[in-house]
């Protein structure tokens, strides 16, 4: 079995494991006036955190009551951050679990000097983002190493993240009155299930993602769509095709593709629609019908109870049942993780192409410079002068 499908199993244990400590990080670092002066939320990161980020909009929304606003740490710091609220009332929570990405360092530093209140959602508690942050959640997991010489495209980190981002809401929502304490409890006990329901998913899909990892070996480019909670897990599903093989992969909005990938010259592209079965369903149905109808190979990833969508499709690759729309980000992207571990394997590839052809590990990961990169100090008059932070001097690679 490789690194990325030992990852993926052990994704029960690991959310039965951390769900207690997650839980009073969030507790200790969200106090009762935090959460009741909060007016507006900005969640940043990179990579995977982004994605993490865009899927929990909807949970801050409608358990907490406020207007959450995921965006990528650049945008964020370079765009966004001159122009927050000025009534106060602003938090702004920058996600990485290396704590060491440049860009949401920037962003968060920003933030602060623009006024807002910074929590720094990390696994590594002595990094620069846990150091610049007002307050920091604490993500470490419990340990899952690789083999020496090898790096795995992340799936724990992501999945803990989402959970830590969850829990943030649940805790925002008591405290500002918006879910009684026996509401919030409730959820709790709702959520720490989701070990049960990531269990259920993995051992469903496992073999169908082998299965058509070896099938589909012939493919050369992959889409995935989702749309409201699962955009995010589309953008990440992609991501990892895209780390573990090397191939060509797309993260899109499910209404989107029917603007776009729909006129994609090659026709027979898995295509893998991933769906809560709810409000996303009548449209997912619809982009089955019409991708199936131009040759393209549809893969459901949805509860079994929307059979409206596993009949549209070519395959299915089934999410547990009863999960609530806003929760499923939490195992919606087991399947297609799956099938990008078990696709490395059929086609020989290496995961992150070895590093190969510039993509070294050393000098902060070549040109891409993810730790190492420029800092803005951000605008100093009339939101229209910058200046650069000179480089850090760190020489680490980090993989968000």
């Amino acid at each position: 079995m490789n690194t990325m499908v030992s990852q993926i199993h052990s994704l029960p244990g690991m959310l039965r494991d951390i769900f207690g400590t997650f839980d009073e990080a969030v507790r200790s670092a969200l106090d009762p006036e935090t959460c009741r002066s909060l007016r507006r939320l900005f969640v940043v990161g990179c990579g995977d955190s982004h994605h993490a980020a865009l899927n929990t909009e909807l949970v801050f929304e409608g358990l907490a009551g406020i207007p959450a606003e995921p965006m990528t740490a650049l945008q964020f710091a370079r765009y966004a951050v001159g122009y927050l609220p000025q009534e106060g009332g602003n938090v702004v929570i920058g996600t990485s679990v290396s704590g060491e990405v440049t860009r949401t360092l920037e962003a968060l530093t920003l933030a602060r000097q623009a006024g807002a209140l910074t929590v720094a959602l990390t696994a590594t508690p002595g990094s620069r983002i846990g150091k610049a942050a007002d307050r920091i959640v604490l993500t470490q997991t419990t340990p899952f190493p690789d083999p020496p010489g090898t790096v795995t495209p992340g799936v724990r980190s992501y999945v803990a993240n989402q959970l830590a981002l969850v829990l943030m809401a649940v805790r925002m929502g008591e405290m500002r009155g918006r879910l009684s304490g026996d509401e919030a409890e409730s959820l709790r006990r709702e959520i720490a299930s989701l070990a049960e329901a990531a269990g259920e998913t993995i051992a469903a899909c496992d073999g169908a993602a082998h299965a058509l990892a070896s099938e589909w070996a012939d493919a050369r480019d992959f889409v995935f769509c989702g749309s409201g909670p699962n955009y995010g897990t589309a953008l990440f599903c992609a991501a990892k095709v895209l780390e573990a093989t090397g191939d060509p992969a797309v993260g899109q909005d499910m209404e989107e593709w029917a603007h776009l990938q729909y006129f994609a010259r090659i026709e027979a592209t898995p295509t893998f629609l991933i769906s809560a079965g709810d409000r996303d369903l009548s449209r997912a149905v619809e982009v089955a019908v019409a991708a199936r109808t131009i040759g393209r190979r549809v893969v459901a990833v949805c509860p079994s109870r929307a059979t409206s969508l596993t009949q549209a499709a070519t395959a299915t690759l089934p999410l547990a049942d009863g999960v609530r729309e806003m929760l499923t980000p939490l195992i919606a992207a087991i399947p297609a993780s799956l099938f990008a571990a078990y696709r490395a394997d059929t086609v020989g590839e290496t995961f992150f192409r070895g590093f190969g052809g510039g993509r070294s590990p050393e000098g902060g990961g070549g040109i891409s410079r993810i730790r190492t990169s420029e800092m803005t100090r951000g605008f100093l008059t009339d939101y229209t002068d910058w200046q650069e932070f000179p480089p850090n001097s760190v020489n680490e690679w980090g993989n968000e």
